[in-house]
């Protein structure tokens, strides 16, 4: 009878032990769905490993990305996916992925091979051109004052003349000297203008490093 009733005890700790760690498994199931809903329509992490959009984003930068606003206006900085424009023309992009670098990109702790950051300086519609006798841009016809520009920088030493066609943008780094852009991509097929549903979204915040920590620039 003491060895039923030992049995019976150690079955009825057992049982609780095992349904904590059930609840668990589906308490971390339901969070990590919620993430990837999370990340897939609303927000996403990014990580900025290039100087290109100096001094509005620095190398190191982690932002947060609101996938809502998909509709460039000028002036916007946007997030987008550049397979098919930027990624086939920077030599050295991997097409094979190794795990950790894919895990690192999700967590938004190393950059990701095909995502670029740029500024939109022409929506569909416009004519731009590099420059005036000043050296500013001309979008237009008009003067484009631009006080993002990487200090001392010129707005442009590639001259270029171009019309943005629709559902296209034409997008430039704030620090032109060290900007791989659509003044890039003039030779290339599309002509430099990147498609805008190609964007993924706008920077909304930087979550880290702990001293910028805060709302975005613009």
């Amino acid at each position: 009878m003491e060895t039923g009733v030992h049995a019976e005890s150690s079955e009825a700790r057992r049982q609780p032990f095992l349904q904590g760690w059930r609840l668990v498994a589906v308490a971390a199931a339901l969070a990590f769905t919620l993430l990837l809903l999370v990340r897939s329509f609303l927000i996403d992490v990014f990580y900025i490993p290039s100087s290109s959009m100096e001094p509005t984003y620095e190398p190191g930068d982690r932002i947060l990305v609101s996938k809502l606003t998909t509709e460039p206006q000028r002036g916007d900085v946007v997030v987008f996916d550049g397979t098919g424009s930027f990624a086939p023309y920077v030599p050295g992009s991997p097409w094979v992925r190794d795990p950790l670098t894919t895990a690192g990109q999700w967590l938004g702790l190393v950059g990701a091979d095909t995502v670029y950051i740029k500024r939109v300086i022409g929506v569909a519609g416009d004519s731009v051109e590099c420059c005036d006798a000043q050296g500013y841009l001309l979008v237009n016809g008009q003067r484009s004052e631009e006080p993002y520009l990487y200090p001392g920088e010129a707005a442009s030493e590639v001259r270029f003349s171009v019309q943005v066609p629709e559902g296209r943008m034409w997008v430039m780094g704030d620090h032109r000297l060290a900007s791989a852009d659509s003044r890039a991509l003039l030779g290339a097929p599309g002509g430099g203008m990147i498609r805008t549903e190609k964007i993924i979204g706008t920077p909304v915040f930087i979550a880290w490093p702990a001293p910028r920590f805060g709302q975005a620039p613009s």
